[in-house]
């Protein structure tokens, strides 16, 4: 099982960062709109107080949790399919057999680049998710991963898929 680069956790840690201060900011600006208007009067001297200590305590966790999301990535190509495992709370396994791999992109978005690194996204053949991304490689790791799952492909596509 092969495990991401250890900078991916820049860029998750960044990202649950920034999204916890967008959502921080939207509540504790709510409650304070709602704390000064006619629609709750009087409204609880700690009502804002409190929304703030939530909103904190709900940080942290995202923040923890971005943390934590790197010990558990894993993925593997195997004979026959990609296996990917991954999930704080909720341990996820998928597996991609290669005769349902359609195609194989790559990407690299400004935060990415930033650190180096890169994302190979796996398009399948299927109703259900209709790609895989696998996140946190350095660029040549990335484009090795994508050669080589577009190779297995190819070999595959004459075999059956279940």
């Amino acid at each position: 099982m092969e495990r991401l680069t250890p900078r991916v956790r820049v860029v998750w840690l960044v990202l649950a960062t920034a999204r916890a201060a967008i959502f921080g900011g939207l509540v504790v600006g709510g409650a304070i709109a709602l704390s000064r208007t006619d629609l709750w009067i009087p409204a609880p001297s700690v009502f804002v107080p409190a929304v703030a200590a939530v909103v904190i305590v709900l940080a942290v966790i995202r923040v923890f949790v971005a943390w934590r999301r790197y010990a558990v990535w894993r993925f593997d190509l195997r004979d026959d399919d990609l296996y990917i495992k991954r999930g704080v709370f909720t341990r996820i396994q998928t597996v991609v057999p290669y005769v349902r791999v359609q195609h194989v992109d790559s990407r690299r978005s400004p935060l990415e680049r930033t650190v180096g690194l890169a994302t190979v996204v796996v398009f399948t053949a299927g109703s259900r998710s209709s790609d895989v991304a696998i996140p946190g490689l350095t660029p040549a790791r990335a484009e090795d991963l994508q050669e080589a799952l577009r190779r297995l492909a190819i070999e595959s596509a004459g075999e059956d898929a279940v």
